[in-house]
């Protein structure tokens, strides 16, 4: 999941963002005098309003009753898919054992014909996997970028009732996101969580355990026996 919604969190990042400066900015024609220059002393973070808090965006999105019902409901939907590359990848392997156990024994045609017939199922089975691939991706990124924009103003309204300054997402552990370290106090994935489920009147689903996002990957077959060539 992590590589899948690598690219959503950073749409994360901009959405909420792009929330944040929307609810804080000061409405228009108040007659405010222009903000003061700011001074060269450092900023502390300490006190109301400048907490700094975190957020699992990935776990947040995938945690809510919408989530689990709706990623649930895709990996029912792509099972025919995978049960039918599972067909075409047992065919495949069942060629390559023949090939493997049978080659020395076949005549030249025979052998010529078999490889050929695994080659051009391969590359189809191939295509087929890539095209399946992406199909899920693809409804992958919907269901957690339409969440995803309904759960930003949560967030945000959160994190300004809460007195904090910034949110951080720490789907990504270091070093692949800049937060070297965090403290659970100031976790506020829960917290969303339990507000955007009250606010969408989605009930929990009744299974027991968090859905996860449908499998994107069917098995892969075994390693090909060694290439054997037609006879010229």
């Amino acid at each position: 999941m992590t590589k899948l919604l690598r690219f959503f969190l950073a749409v994360a990042l901009i959405t909420i963002s792009a929330w944040a400066q929307t609810a804080g900015a000061a409405p228009a024609g108040t007659g405010s005098s222009p903000a003061a220059p700011a001074t060269s002393s450092p900023a502390l973070i300490t006190g109301p309003g400048n907490k700094i808090g975190t957020i699992n965006i990935e776990q947040a999105v995938v945690g809510t009753n919408e989530g689990q019902r709706d990623f649930a409901a895709l990996q029912k939907k792509l099972e025919p898919k995978q049960n039918e590359l599972k067909a075409q990848n047992d065919e495949l392997e069942s060629l390559q054992k023949q090939l493997q156990t049978q080659g020395e024994k076949l005549n030249d045609d025979a052998r010529a014909s078999l490889v050929k017939q695994i080659e051009t199922k391969k590359k189809s089975f191939d295509r087929a996997v890539q095209d399946a691939q992406e199909d899920a991706q693809n409804q992958q990124k919907e269901i957690f970028q339409r969440i995803l924009q309904k759960m930003a103003p949560v967030i945000v309204k959160h994190a300004q009732e809460g007195g904090f300054a910034m949110i951080v997402d720490t789907s990504n552990p270091w070093p692949q996101s800049p937060i070297l370290w965090y403290g659970e106090g100031g976790d506020i994935t829960k917290a969303v969580v339990d507000l955007y489920n009250t606010q969408s009147g989605v009930p929990a689903p009744t299974a027991a355990g968090p859905a996860k996002p449908a499998a994107t990957k069917p098995p892969a077959p075994k390693p090909a026996a060694p290439k054997t060539e037609p006879p010229k």
